[in-house]
């Protein structure tokens, strides 16, 4: 029984976090602006660089890496 209480209780702490996760796309587009002007973007980079953080496919690591030999994975 004291199981299900502790984890009623982690649950009840950890619930109101999630939205915190949720980023509107008013915010978005604040963090894309801010990183444009840091960067000193203008004109076809900016609009490029806009384009592609507002995406949602921004990946800092990169692309994934294939081992040696593999097929190249398909282009989308």
């Amino acid at each position: 029984m004291l199981r299900y209480a502790v984890a009623g209780a982690l649950l009840a702490v950890l619930l109101p976090n999630v939205a915190a996760f949720a980023v509107t796309s008013k915010d978005k587009m604040a963090t894309c602006k801010f990183g444009a002007d840091d960067q000193n973007l203008q004109g076809n980079a900016r609009n490029a660089f806009m384009k592609k953080c507002m995406s949602n496919k921004d990946d800092p690591r990169g692309a994934a890496m294939a081992p040696p030999g593999a097929p190249p994975p398909p282009q989308h």
